[in-house]
């Protein structure tokens, strides 16, 4: 039985967020920090962290300030953004995992957007190797091209008018993404606008830390994935022209499998198909 337990984790903007740590029985042979997507709660990953576990890892998930666990008070006083989450979460996280497995490697698995903010995390040489899961830039033009019209609409009618209603992003009951701070999904939709993404609302100089980053990059995508695009996923990647990147595009067909998607890697009826023969083999 795998051992599990969870810990408030102070950041360097004073935020309190909830991590979940999943222990090995036996000797730590490495640690995983599981990266959500944006708007997605670490329980939706609770069963692979617990599978990586049974395969020797100290594993942790966490919930960005806002999201799931990590959620205090209203969404309406909350005024972190996507580049916070990174720079002072994401690294605090980082360090917790790295004092637990002293020595151990560190790999970063990273759904969706962790993989767009890894070029912020100032710590991410303590890492060893980062695998991103359905990953690409969010540039709307290049989304697949049955989401193109959902995204237009999201952009310029759903977004703008419902923040301005509610003073947050009340995706949950939209059913789109999830409950989000208004200035979290602000920042977001103003990099899907721009053909650069968030190099090209950051900065100049946010392209050289993307491009210094050096460590391994695995990606991970699909090719029913509902979001992302081909096109997507290569642009991202891009980005971090520092980092030797090994590309795998799976087709749902090449497992026999009806549909993957961009949700579906981290359902536990892929434990040998996509877990076992494709990803631990990116974690040795």
């Amino acid at each position: 039985m795998i051992l599990s337990e969870k810990q408030i984790v102070t950041t360097g903007h004073d935020q309190l967020i909830t991590a979940t740590f999943f222990y090995p029985e036996g000797e730590t042979r490495a640690a995983v920090l599981i990266v959500s997507g944006l708007g997605v709660s670490q329980e939706f990953y609770a069963p692979l962290a617990s599978w990586l576990a049974t395969q020797g890892f100290l594993v942790a998930t966490f919930d960005f300030s806002g999201i799931g666990l990590s959620r205090h008070g209203s969404l309406n006083d909350q005024k972190v953004n996507v580049v916070d989450w990174a720079r002072f979460e994401c690294s605090a996280m980082i360090d917790v995992v790295a004092a637990k497995a002293t020595s151990k490697p560190l790999y970063w698995v990273g759904h969706s957007l962790a993989g767009h903010i890894l070029g912020f995390v100032p710590n991410w040489q303590r890492l060893t190797k980062a695998i991103t899961i359905s990953c690409g830039s969010g540039y709307w033009r290049e989304n697949s091209a049955s989401r193109k019209l959902k995204a237009w609409w999201l952009w310029f009618v759903i977004a703008p008018l419902t923040m301005r209603l509610f003073g947050y992003f009340p995706g949950k009951r939209l059913r789109i993404i999830g409950d989000l701070p208004r200035s979290v999904m602000t920042q977001w939709r103003s990099w899907c606008l721009n053909p650069e993404y968030v190099i090209g609302v950051e900065g100049a100089h946010v392209r050289g830390q993307f491009a210094a980053l050096s460590i391994p990059i695995t990606s991970i995508s699909f090719t029913d994935d509902e979001f992302i695009s081909a096109r997507n996923t290569e642009s991202m990647h891009g980005f971090y022209a520092g980092s030797p990147k090994t590309m795998k595009r799976v087709a749902p067909q090449d497992i026999g499998a009806k549909r993957i998607g961009h949700y579906g890697f981290f359902n536990a009826r892929f434990e040998q198909s996509l877990w076992r023969k494709l990803l631990l083999p990116e974690l040795t």
